[in-house]
């Protein structure tokens, strides 16, 4: 398993909106996983995610900004 000082991290292109941003580090890609953390947080929890799981919280998250 690859540590997460090892991640590289990825912020959104949309992440000028005050703070509330996550980030994002893909180069787990090749075990289909995608680790995400708090912006605000680099030093925080982790959560690893499936590449399906990942897709869902996205689907989920465009779903949710009105």
């Amino acid at each position: 398993m690859t540590t997460t000082d090892s991640l590289h991290w990825i912020k959104s292109s949309y992440s000028n909106n005050g703070g509330d941003c996550v980030e994002v580090a893909t180069n787990l890609a090749a075990s289909h996983r995608v680790a995400v953390r708090d912006s605000k947080n680099p030093h925080g929890p982790t959560l690893i995610l499936t590449a399906a799981a990942f897709t869902g919280l996205i689907e989920f998250a465009k779903r949710a900004d009105v």
